[in-house]
């Protein structure tokens, strides 16, 4: 008879906010398509964002992976703004000619550097070896930490940051969407079997979808590309 080994499980910190991109990350590290077996900590940040309804998708997503544990972790960023996303004073962008080159008002200031210093405590305080980031560097909307330099740069300050990167074994930080289209996301999304119908992109957080943000958009022009209707409702 042949000795079997059990194989041992991996614990991994998943950022998800509850949109498109991290709903598929989350589903892509639970169903071990990127890992043999994975225990997967979802953290998720309420920072005052004027799209709250993605929370709740946050919610309905960490239950269907069945993740091990689901933090929500409360941080105000509306206290100084300079988004559109956290002050009600500035407009959403509508119908914006969609471009790499210049960043939009919906930019949170250093927003990824402040969740991913989360993310690396709590992975560090469970014993997690990789951090799962949704980010995209294809369909980026301009968003500087959003490109594989800050990644680099994060990665390095965090083997320096923690004792388990000075000492023991670093915590990777795992970006597998960053040189995926908005099209070939939602293509891997339908052949993980995420539920688009739980997930939420719309930076204006109604009760429908504007349509017209640059997230709505992006969001859109990814399933028309794909062929896949997009199953939420919009305005």
């Amino acid at each position: 008879m042949k000795n079997i080994t059990r194989k041992k499980f991996k614990k991994v910190v998943v950022l998800l906010s509850g949109g498109l991109d991290s709903s598929c990350l989350a589903y892509l590290t639970s169903k071990g398509c990127y890992h043999n077996k994975n225990k997967v900590f979802a953290l998720t940040f309420d920072y005052g964002q004027r799209h709250k309804k993605e929370l709740k998708g946050a919610i309905k997503i960490a239950k269907k992976i069945k993740a091990k544990e689901h933090k929500i972790v409360k941080i105000d960023l509306t206290l100084w703004g300079g988004s559109a996303l956290t002050d009600r004073k500035i407009p959403v962008p509508q119908n914006r000619r969609l471009t790499a080159s210049s960043i939009p008002v919906t930019y949170v200031p250093a927003r990824n550097t402040i969740f991913l210093s989360f993310a690396l405590s709590y992975a560090e305080a469970i014993g997690a070896s990789e951090i799962y980031i949704g980010v995209n560097s294809v369909d980026y909307s301009g968003y500087i930490d959003c490109r594989k330099t800050f990644i680099d740069k994060f990665q390095k300050l965090a083997n320096l940051a923690t004792i388990t990167g000075v000492y023991g074994d670093k915590i990777k930080i795992k970006t597998p969407l960053i040189n995926l289209s908005k099209k070939e996301i939602v293509k891997l999304g339908l052949k993980l079997g995420v539920d688009f119908s739980l997930t939420r992109s719309c930076y204006k957080g109604e009760k429908l979808a504007c349509g017209v943000c640059d997230s709505c958009r992006l969001r859109l022009r990814g399933f028309k590309e794909a062929g896949i209707e997009d199953p939420l409702p919009y305005r």
